[in-house]
């Protein structure tokens, strides 16, 4: 169970690992071999043997397994990654890798996305390590690399080689699931992650003929792909109804007293108020132009324009994401993806989502526990490759007025010392029962 060391231990991982700059740039641009020795070192300390594993060099993940007391058991997967987006240190009230800790909260880049719950997974192992405790079934921990880019370096180059590292996992839980959600009259609600939409980076490209700007041109690369991503833009995808949203909508519906069916989705989402913001933004399909690129002298038509949009489907909506697309770019522009990831769904009445349910509602039972559909992506999506099938639970407790989502890759990321203990506590009481 997790003690006073644990408790300690966990906020000075978090700082610890927030000090570690992993920054991800993209494109190969991250070092991720410092935090993961730091992590291996600390496993080694708990009496595991971690391996490091690299697709290339600097590029570092590690892997550890702990004996369940169920060999009959399926094995559990618990992953977290270890590389953290870019932060610019004059936007920040704190230098971003600092790590600081200032009136009860843990300042830094990583903080909630997601040093803190690699924080949470070496301080529970060490925590059991120190009591002979053991897990029923076996638990699979990975630290990995790469996430925030394409994951080549990090969960799909171990799904892809090293697949027997991962023997008889059946269910992972890593981050973004089991944190307050305020919904601003009183109630906290608690969303556990039961899917992923798909994740579908495209690339646009326009053809014409370059020429002189005065002149006229009926072919105009720069206009065909105006033209398009306008169109992308103001698509208004239809409402696509997966179980697991189906399933969060009828449970809030619930907790709120509305009666009626799910006939008029729209219409129930509007009577949620701010948890809405728990489903909105995966009960379609969407589209969102992002980068563009033309021309290079403002008196030349270019020959080419480039454009980049972050598509995202849900599960069951790829075939109708890639019409929609080829719809929407018409014959002169041409789209492929840039990057592509499978959509996930994860069953909401297994036992693994009792077990996370109940574990959050020992240690918070004003909480209400509701099943939601993440609108990005995870590591899971890769692990999926094993037949792994993934949760999002990274449990926190937060003070009303944290915006836990809106530090998520933003400026004075950060997070409070009792959220730590908080999550320490429901993780073990998780990870030694599911």
């Amino acid at each position: 169970m997790a003690d006073a060391q644990a408790l300690d231990e966990v906020v000075g991982f978090t700082s610890d690992l927030i000090r570690i700059d992993t920054t991800n740039r993209g494109g190969g641009d991250c070092r991720e071999r410092p935090a993961s020795e730091y992590a291996a070192e600390r496993l080694a300390g708990a009496g595991l043997e971690p391996v490091l594993l690299e697709r290339t060099p600097g590029r570092t993940n590690v892997v550890a397994r702990i004996e369940g007391t169920d060999p009959s058991a399926d094995a559990l997967l618990v992953h977290g990654h270890l590389d953290v987006v870019p932060a610019r240190a004059e936007d920040w009230s704190v230098h971003p890798f600092s790590g600081e800790i200032r009136d009860g909260v843990v300042w830094g880049r990583g903080a909630v996305d997601m040093k803190n719950m690699d924080a949470m997974i070496l301080a529970v192992v060490r925590a059991w390590a120190r009591q002979g405790l053991r897990p029923r079934r076996d638990v699979v921990i990975a630290f990995t690399a790469d996430e925030e880019a394409s994951a080549e370096d990090g969960s799909g180059f171990l799904a892809d080689r090293h697949a027997d590292l991962f023997e008889g996992c059946t269910e992972g839980v890593s981050e973004s699931g089991a944190y307050t959600f305020h919904d601003g009259a009183g109630r906290q609600i608690y969303p556990i992650a039961a899917g992923e939409r798909g994740t579908a980076w495209l690339r646009l490209t326009a053809r014409g003929r370059a020429g002189h700007g005065s002149r006229v041109n009926r072919d105009n690369a720069v206009t065909r792909l105006a033209a398009a991503i306008a169109r992308i833009g103001a698509h208004e995808w239809p409402l696509r109804l997966t179980p697991t949203v189906r399933a969060a909508l009828t449970e809030l519906a619930a907790l709120y007293g509305i009666e009626g069916d799910l006939r008029d989705v729209d219409a129930l989402v509007d009577k949620l108020g701010p948890a809405a913001r728990l489903v909105e933004a995966t009960l379609r399909n969407s589209a969102n132009p992002t980068m563009l690129e033309a021309g290079y002298k403002i008196n030349v038509i270019p020959g080419e324009a480039v454009a980049h949009v972050d598509g995202r489907y849900l599960p069951g909506g790829e075939e109708e994401f890639r019409a929609t697309l080829d719809e929407l770019t018409g014959p002169d522009v041409d789209w492929e993806f840039q990057h592509r990831e499978v959509a996930l769904q994860s069953p909401v009445d297994s036992p693994s989502f009792a077990a996370m349910r109940a574990a959050v509602e020992e240690f918070a039972p004003e909480g209400h526990v509701v099943p939601f559909c993440m609108p990005g992506g995870t590591d899971a999506k890769q692990f999926s490759r094993l037949g792994i099938t993934g949760y999002g639970f990274s449990p926190l407790k937060l003070p009303e007025g944290f915006d836990y989502n809106a530090l998520f890759h933003g400026v004075d990321e950060r997070v409070p010392v009792e959220a730590l203990h908080f999550g320490v506590r429901v993780l073990d009481r998780f990870l030694r029962t599911a």
